[in-house]
């Protein structure tokens, strides 16, 4: 059997005295697209968290090709090969475009992706590229923030919410743009709310339900009904 790239085993996450994961269990393999789904206050921000050393975990809670990573620094995550699209996308306003992607490429990980594989890929971010990041619209902001996590040439990227907030035509040109991305040789988590756009670029799915796994199997197989009971408990 072929080692998995991510495995998550039995993962409890806390916000202080707060449980928000209990008993989590994931496996993504190399080339996988594995979509997360669940309602607002399900715990997807919170798993991705914990993969990313932003919350503590058990070390052996999250193993990285068979490496336990649970509660390693955020910087240690990083340079193993893992970049966070996060949530709200948290660009620095005082630098330009170009100085936020850079941040991404400071790992030196080789790799496919550069600078101008990214405005290749995000055209409009060569054109503003000497723009405070963060007076760009937010489908643009967006863009920037795919585009630092690529610069460090990750194996698994991370995208979480990619969706939220932004008009159709944006959400639509960035998920036009994925198959570019994860056709690199990534393996991807999609973490969406749009359930439609999540198993569209999904080859597994994973719903969570009050900070428990509800419901995992093909995306092109789940059935609407099997969603619907695992997304709202009923």
């Amino acid at each position: 059997m072929t080692e998995a790239l991510l495995d998550i085993q039995r993962l409890d996450a806390f916000y202080g005295d707060f449980q928000a994961l209990y008993g989590v269990g994931m496996q993504v393999n190399r080339g996988d697209v594995i979509a997360v789904i669940g309602a607002n206050g399900a715990g997807k921000t919170t798993l991705m968290r914990a993969v990313t050393g932003f919350l503590r975990a058990r070390p052996d809670a999250v193993c990285w090709k068979g490496r336990p990573i649970g509660g390693m620094r955020v910087d240690q995550i990083a340079a193993l090969g893992i970049a966070l699209v996060p949530e709200g996308r948290l660009l620095f306003a005082s630098l330009s475009v170009e100085e936020n992607l850079m941040i991404g490429g400071q790992l030196k990980r080789k790799g496919p992706w550069s600078l101008k594989r990214i405005y290749d890929l995000f055209p409009v971010l060569e054109e503003r590229r000497n723009a405070p990041a963060t007076s760009l619209s937010g489908g643009q902001q967006q863009m920037v923030a795919i585009g630092r996590a690529l610069m460090s040439n990750p194996e698994l990227i991370m995208m979480d919410e990619i969706s939220l907030g932004l008009a159709p035509v944006i959400i639509r040109s960035i998920y036009e743009a994925l198959p570019g991305i994860i056709g690199e040789g990534l393996t991807a988590i999609v973490v969406e709310q749009d359930i439609a756009k999540a198993l569209s670029v999904s080859s597994r799915v994973y719903c969570l339900q009050e900070g428990r796994v509800s419901l995992t199997g093909p995306s092109g197989k789940v059935s609407h009904d099997e969603i619907s009971r695992a997304y709202f408990g009923i």
